[in-house]
């Protein structure tokens, strides 16, 4: 067996989301348009390393409406250490029926209830 083939046939990272971003990056699966492109004529070894470069992505990050407000925003990106920017705050609770709030309304929660 060649040393650099993959142990198993290599599934396509295809979550049946397609649709590119602005910088061509498929939103669902998050390869390239180059690898999406040439996945078929990839061998396994290839395939393999698209994987390997999928799985060291950070978490994606998804566009979101504030549950208070109504701004669109990032959540899940945007952060200092590569996470979601909410990270980089004083912890908070949001109620469970509530979506994630915006910077702004969850930076006023913040606020709020500092003693």
């Amino acid at each position: 067996m060649n040393e650099t083939a993959a142990p198993f046939p290599q599934p396509s990272p295809c979550v049946a989301q397609c649709q590119l971003d602005e910088d061509d990056v498929c939103i669902g699966c998050r390869r390239t348009v180059a690898e999406i492109a040439v996945w078929s004529r990839l061998d396994d070894a290839q395939k393999a390393a698209v994987w390997q470069r999928l799985r060291a992505l950070p978490p994606p990050s998804r566009r979101t409406t504030c549950s208070r407000c109504g701004a669109r925003f990032h959540c899940g990106s945007g952060g200092q250490k590569g996470g979601c920017w909410c990270a980089d705050l004083p912890p908070v609770m949001v109620s469970t029926a509530q979506d994630c709030l915006c910077p702004d309304c969850l930076r006023e929660r913040i606020k709020g209830r500092a003693p």
